[in-house]
């Protein structure tokens, strides 16, 4: 029996889910001893996807019965992926815990699914990497411990990448389809398709002069079902039509949008969602985020591994928001791959370690402050 448990402990992905498992209990650790667990439950944006999960987008019932102070038009900028699958825990587990247990999944599933991605890529030490995944950058473990779809996203987002390069094409329209129905940027990964597969064929089309059409209509054949990602908003736009009367609801959510051209307008601070001049750390993120599509670029060149973080990287860019480090979320897991050398070296293991106490005091600070004004929690549980 022993040696069957150590056998298992052998398994890195059952290693990974420990240690996922295991350092999210120490996020919630000072909350749960001090009787503080409702900050953590009410940590932004999470409230909003628990009033979504138990309301999905009728206004009666979240005028009614929810007390955030929030317009009724807002909820739709909050697509429906990740209350869908509170909603689905919530048979089991109370409102709250049903959010955190959304996360718990999406995070598992984001962690085995990533771990999976740099096997095939055959990036060396890949459970050591999907170990820094799950604090660095810090914001990360924040989001992981609360109630928010990023894991989710990140998951779906990954799932189709690695789908779409074993060549599994349904399975990939399939998973940018669950990205797209979690958060709008989806978008980006159909676009990105586009990009990659052109580029890849292009060479290949201006060839074939005399058969053109026939060598691009094979193509679609090839790559159709990655049409299913953008496709899936049309059902959940006909959603908000049957729950709101407004099939473009998420269009008309109020002040959600923050893409602006020029790029670098975070910088201003007369735009909304930005708050303050301490903004020093966005130039940081930007610095990392643009130094890692250049060396992903260098070595995948027209590969979607590459061309998706760079068109993710550039609209973050045109982001004038305050959050930059959540906005780029989707691009952490391809930081991790672009630097994966220097984070296998002693001396960043040895910095990791050293800041790991840092990155603990920073999620607790934030969470514990983080926190919307909930005057009535009976509705919520």
């Amino acid at each position: 029996m022993a040696m069957k448990k150590n056998h298992l402990l052998q398994n890195p992905i059952l290693r990974l889910i420990i240690i996922l498992i295991s350092t999210t209990a120490i996020v919630w650790a000072p909350f749960w001893f001090n009787s503080k667990m409702e900050r953590v439950f009410a940590n932004y944006d999470g409230p909003n996807y628990i009033v979504i999960a138990k309301c999905l987008y009728e206004k009666t019932c979240t005028g009614t019965s929810y007390s955030l102070p929030l317009p009724l038009e807002y909820y739709p900028a909050h697509f429906p992926g990740y209350p869908l699958v509170i909603k689905a825990i919530n048979i089991f587990l109370p409102g709250w815990w049903s959010m955190l247990a959304a996360t718990l999944v999406s995070t598992t599933a984001m962690t085995i699914i990533f771990y999976q991605l740099l096997k095939l890529l055959k990036v060396r030490n890949p459970a050591w990497l999907t170990t820094i995944l799950l604090f660095f950058p810090a914001r990360l473990l924040v989001l992981r411990s609360v109630g928010a779809p990023e894991t989710l996203f990140v998951f779906a987002v990954i799932f189709s990448i690695l789908m779409f390069k074993k060549e599994k094409y349904l399975l990939s329209g399939l998973g940018l389809a669950a990205a797209q129905i979690t958060k709008s940027p989806a978008i980006l990964l159909f676009v990105a398709y586009a990009v990659s597969i052109t580029a890849q064929n292009l060479p290949a089309i201006i060839k074939e002069r005399k058969s053109r059409w026939r060598k691009i209509v094979s193509i679609f054949k090839k790559y159709w079902p990655i049409a299913l990602g953008p496709l899936a908003v049309l059902p959940v736009f006909f959603f908000y039509q049957y729950q709101t009367g407004d099939f473009w609801a998420y269009f008309h959510s109020g002040d959600n949008f923050h893409l602006f051209f020029p790029p670098f307008q975070s910088f201003i601070s007369s735009q909304s969602w930005l708050g303050d001049f301490w903004l020093e750390d966005i130039v940081y993120i930007y610095l990392v985020g643009g130094l890692a599509v250049l060396y992903l670029f260098k070595k995948y060149r027209w590969d979607i591994v590459s061309v998706f973080p760079t068109l993710f990287y550039l609209s973050t860019l045109m982001v004038a928001h305050r959050d930059i480090s959540r906005y780029s979320v989707p691009l952490y897991p391809f930081w991790i791959i672009a630097f994966a050398g220097f984070l296998n070296k002693k001396e960043f293991k040895i910095i990791f370690f050293i800041l790991l106490p840092a990155i603990y005091l920073y999620a607790i600070n934030f969470i514990s402050y983080n926190v919307a004004p909930i005057a009535d929690w009976g509705p919520y549980l």
